[in-house]
Order: C-alpha cells, then structure tokens, then sequence
C-alpha cells in the first residue's frame, strides 16, 4: 500500500489570507488527507508559511517591526486560523527555519558542482532615493500587457504574466514611491534551466498524463515558450543567505535565495522539522529520498502552478540526487468574489479571520468543496452561499438528523427501536446507498471534489427521500413496528453520514457519530465499504441515543443584509 505524502503551496506570510486561497490549495488537500486516512493509508500532509521575499520586508515595515517578529507573529495567527478549519496537517512548518536553509543550500551546492548555477552580471534597476538595488516586487507599475497599474517587477497579479522589472511601464519603488530610479550592473546567481529544458519536457511527458488539464497545459505552455535561464538570488536583507563556502562574494554583499528557490524546498525542510521533532520515530528522507513507495500529490492555485510543475522539477533534476518529485498536481482556478478577484493587497472579498467570526467552520468548507474552482473560475456570492447552506446544510442533512431522532424519542423513548425485518424499501435503499457510495469514493479518489459533494449531498438526499416515502408520523399509527423498523433504519444513515461526511465537515461528522452510545463513538472512524453500507446494519436496536443540537443554522434575511453590507456586493 502507498503512502501519501500530500503538500498546499505554502501561504504567504504578509496577512490573513481569503477564502480564494483557501479553497485553491489547502482545503481540498485537508478533505483528501481525511478521506485517505480514513481508507487506512499512511499520509503524511505538510505545509508552512512562506516568510521570505519582498513582501515580507515591506509588510513588516509597514507594522513598525521587525521582519522576525513580524514572521513569527503571523506565522501564529495562520496558523489559529487553519486550526480554526480543522485543517488536519500533520507538520506546519516556516521556510525561515533553520532545516529549509540548510537544505536550500546544498541544494544550490548540488547544482553548481552539475554546473547548473553561474553567475552572471546584470542590470538591475536602482533606486537613488532608497539607495539599494530594488528586488523585482520592489518595483511596481504599468503592465505592458494588460495595463494593470499595479503590476509587480516579477509577475501581474491581473494577468499573470511573468515580468521583468525593466518591463514596467512608468515603474516606481514600492520603499519610497520614487520613480528617481536608473539601471545599473550588479551580479546574480542564475539557474541555467535552459540546460535543463529537454529533462524536464521527459519528465513531464512520463509522469504528467494523468494531470489535470489545467496543471499540465500551463506547465506544457511554459514549455513550448521556452525555459530561459532564471536569477535566482535578490538583494534583500532576509532571505537563505548564499552558503559563503561556495559564494564568498557575492555571499558578502549580502545577497540571498530567490523566495520562489527556496518556497518549494521547504516542503522538504518542513518534513524535516516534523521529523527532528521526533527523530527517534520519524524519518524525513523516507519520504523523500530514494523512495519508491511513497506517492506525492501537490494542491495549489493556477498562478503557483508555473513554479512547481516546471521551476522546482528542473531545480531537483539538477541536483543528480534522487529526491521525490511529484506524482500528481491538482490545480485549481480561482474563486472570485461577485465577479472580481480576491486580493490581499487590496482586502477585496472575506478573509478566512472574519468567515469564521460568522459561522464554525463546516459551513465555509462544505461550501467551498461543493463549488471548488477546478474546471474553471468560480464566483462568491452571498446568496449563493445562503442558498448551499441552508438547503443542503440545513434542510437535507441537518433537518434529517433533528427529524428522525426527535420523533423517535418521542414515541420510543431514547433508545434505538428495534421493529420489523428490513423488507423491500429498506433493501432498494442499501442498494442505492451502495451506488452512491461507490461513486463517492470514486470522486475522491481521482480528486474530483465538487462531484464527491455532489455524490455526498446525494446520499444524504436518499434518507429523505427514504422517510418521506415511508412516512413514519403516519406509519405509527397503524403498524408501530413498522414505523420503528423506518427509524431504525434512519438511524443507521445518520450514523453513516457521520463516517462518510467527516472529510467535508469533520465537526458536524463527530457530532452525528456522537449521538450513539457505541464504545467508538469518540475514536476517529474507519470507512464503510458499500458493501457493508448496503446493509444499512450499524448501530444495534437498544442502544441508547441523545438529540444533538441543531447542527445548521438556516442563514436568514437579514444575516444576508448585514453581510452584503459590511463585505461589499458588487
């Protein structure tokens, strides 16, 4: 049986992050982690916070601290947050961390004894006011190619195209605002991926078949563009210094890693810090060194795909060592909200601090898989998510749960009924249980989301449809065996929903298999095959049972008001 190793691109450091990140990395990742450790598979789900770069400096400037504290004090509130989600990583490291240096730069040891480093003179632009050289995202202005007036020197958050910062139209320093700026020579390390161009066109053709459209069409159009050679240091005061041993120079003036060489190389030095927290039980390289059982997924948005279907396998090719590369990318296109995009340097849309002052956590989730962006852009709307929760959340499932337990205590007290044999209606709702589970596996399986909510949401349909067709309100009154065969019956599903639905919404899936007195009622479940689920056959009559509270809250009126007003809805 494999082991799963499973990484989210890591979130970047400067501020809460929205909804949009959410659902294009780390969310998804979290629903296939539970949903593969519920199978019995070894999963190991890393993740950090990305801390370097120019946006961490100009972030920290802004809040009056430095850019330690400032990293450390955000890393914190991320991570509240994910918890807040119940994101279930097992390791969420920092790339600042003292294991991501170390193995950034053998990393970049490794190349430049293959002699896929050199260093090159450049010009760079140079702010006289601010008195340094000005890493790309230290440049802003004018995309040449969408006239985005707020491009960055390195890519345009608008379109998404690479840049360079002599590409801007009436640049500026993001430090002063001064455009006082000129072009002078300066030296950089460059990683030479041109050399590396036709490996890496192989390797995608071996193992990228079975890649979404959307992750291998970008990675195959870097390609067909061209891999050009690629600087990979920036003059910055925090970063992974050049290691002096190989750069004594250019490690003197200070010079440090490109944030996008070192952010991929921190999944493995977050897998380090994990396993140094516990060396004795825990091996890093297993997972990523000389491996042949381990299958390695990546989840990430469109603009991250670049980067890590092209940029970090050329980046590990060339080191000659025989380090993990990914099996399998699942990207995601992103949720806009009301049309326009998310954006933390603009604050538009909600943020994952604010969704979760409104409402727990399985309300955002379940909505956020059940519209994932992944055949194309999605939009947020208030009453699109109104409209999820209260019918799916709410009604389908929740309704179901509060209806069933609440007659049945009325009418047979506070235990599970026993009544009739199962006959005929109770045969052909196993069998579509059955059905719908196996599809349902089948969804997450092949990473498919926003059909393993349709196939999960339709599951709990079928319990609906089950007691209003048999009607037990009205069954009691002439058969009460009968009618304590349906609750019975219903009961077994409420206990299924509760295995089934913990990837989705875990919180709600505890609180369901918590209604039942049963000795494993608070362990983590295991999964039910459809075979097993056919028989409908969980929880013995007998066993005693508590109504739970309300598990959705209907979303009303006036909720949508106050929302629309204080997040905006263009």
């Amino acid at each position: 049986m494999a082991r799963h190793l499973i990484t989210s691109a890591l979130p970047y450091i400067n501020g809460i992050k929205h909804l949009g990140n959410m659902v294009g990395s780390m969310l998804p990742a979290d629903v296939y982690s539970r949903y593969l450790r519920q199978r019995g598979h070894e999963v190991l789900y890393i993740c950090a916070t990305d801390e370097h770069g120019t946006p961490a400096e100009l972030a920290a400037k802004a809040a009056g601290q430095s850019v330690q504290e400032f990293c450390a004090e955000q890393h914190d509130a991320q991570k509240a947050i994910y918890d807040g989600f119940a994101l279930s990583f097992d390791y969420f490291g920092r790339s600042s961390s003292q294991q991501n240096r170390e193995i950034t730069q053998e990393f970049a040891r490794e190349l430049k004894a293959n002699g896929f480093i050199e260093e090159r003179a450049i010009r760079q632009v140079y702010s006289i006011a601010d008195g340094r050289f000005l890493p790309d995202r230290y440049i802003e202005g004018t995309c040449p190619h969408c006239g985005y007036d707020k491009a960055r020197g390195d890519q345009c958050e608008n379109c998404t195209r690479l840049l360079d910062p002599t590409d801007l139209i009436n640049p500026r320093s993001a430090v002063s605002g001064s455009t006082e700026l000129e072009v002078r020579e300066t030296t950089h390390l460059f990683l030479l991926q041109s050399k590396l161009a036709g490996e890496v066109e192989a390797w995608i053709d071996e193992n990228g078949k079975d890649w979404p459209t959307l992750a291998s069409s970008i990675a195959r159009k870097w390609l067909t563009e061209g891999l050009n050679d690629r600087a990979i240091t920036r003059d910055l005061d925090w970063g992974v210094p050049l290691p002096a041993d190989v750069w004594p120079e250019l490690a003197a003036q200070g010079k440090v890693f490109y944030v996008w060489f070192d952010a991929p190389i921190e999944y493995i030095g977050a897998t380090k810090e994990w396993s140094d927290a516990d060396p004795a039980n825990r091996n890093w390289k297993s997972w990523w060194y000389e491996t042949t059982d381990v299958r390695y997924t990546e989840f990430m948005a469109k603009d991250n795909v670049p980067f890590h279907t092209v940029m970090f396998p050329a980046t590990q090719l060339g080191t000659r060592a025989p380090w993990k590369k990914v099996d399998y990318v699942k990207a995601f296109n992103w949720l806009n909200y009301y049309g326009g995009k998310f954006s933390t340097s603009q604050r538009r849309g909600i943020f994952t601090d604010a969704a979760l002052e409104l409402l727990p956590a399985d309300y955002w989730r379940y909505f956020l898989i059940a519209n994932a962006p992944e055949s194309d852009d999605t939009s947020f709307s208030w009453e699109l998510f109104s409209s999820t929760v209260n019918k799916d959340l709410a009604d389908t499932l929740g309704n179901f749960v509060n209806r069933v337990l609440s007659f049945s205590l009325k009418r047979f007290g506070d235990t599970v009924p026993a009544g009739d044999a199962p006959g005929e209606a109770e045969r052909a709702l196993g069998a579509e249980v059955a059905g719908l589970l196996a599809e349902y596996e089948g969804h997450l399986e092949t990473l498919q989301f926003r059909k393993a909510a349709q196939a999960l949401r339709a599951l709990w349909s079928a319990g609906n449809v089950y007691l209003e067709s048999k009607a037990p309100w009205l069954e009691i009154k002439t058969n009460p065996e009968g009618a304590a065969l349906t609750l019975r019956t219903a009961m077994q599903l409420i206990h299924l929903y509760g295995v089934l639905s913990a990837p989705f919404i875990p919180a709600t899936a505890a609180a369901m298999r918590a209604v039942f007195a049963t000795d494993d009622a608070a362990v983590e479940p295991t999964w039910v095959s459809p075979e097993q689920a056919a028989a409908l056959d969980f929880v013995p009559a007998g066993t005693s049972f508590a109504v739970p509270p309300v598990l959705f809250a209907k979303i009303t009126d006036e909720d949508l008001a106050a929302w629309r007003e204080r997040f905006g809805a263009q």
